[in-house]
């Protein structure tokens, strides 16, 4: 049996196959939300609002701030921090920012800001564009394994 360890979010094993990556390292975390271990920043310090109301991802600054969560989340403007502060559930990216697709496949995995999917209003982000494009190959059976899975897979 593989104990399971804390990971820092950037070390994680790849499998370098031809110009594909692919994760297989297993992750565990103590927190539900994917922030960074020192800063407690959540999601890269992007702006989660923005995804929605922008449709792209936004660089979000430390004026615009609010703790959630045991987070510290960032925003690119007071509207965005005020809509965040009104309904966090409906901003905050599923499964806590980690990779909606490594949690389908029973582990975490860290995200880039730009590997992002809004799929009935909500928002899943990715390891990278290419996990991204393999998690819409099938989104809805790949949703239902990642809720199976989750919080599970942060023990």
């Amino acid at each position: 049996m593989v104990s399971r360890r804390i990971l820092l979010a950037g070390s994680v094993s790849l499998l370098v196959a031809g110009s594909i990556l692919t994760p297989i390292a297993v992750f565990a975390a103590k927190a539900e939300i994917f922030k960074d271990e020192k800063t407690g920043i959540a999601i890269n310090g992007f702006d989660s609002v923005a995804y929605f109301t922008q449709g792209m991802p936004v660089e979000g600054v430390e004026q615009y701030s609010f703790k959630w969560s045991s987070a510290v989340w960032f925003f690119s403007s007071d509207e965005n921090k005020s809509l965040f502060m009104e309904n966090p559930e409906k901003y905050a990216p599923q499964y806590g920012g980690y990779c909606a697709f490594a949690v389908s496949r029973g582990y975490t995995a860290p995200t880039v800001p730009e590997a992002w999917t809004i799929y009935e209003d909500k928002l899943y982000l990715n390891f990278s564009l290419s996990v991204r494009k393999r998690w819409r190959k099938d989104i809805e059976k790949n949703i239902e394994k990642a809720d199976e899975n989750w919080p599970d897979v942060l023990k």
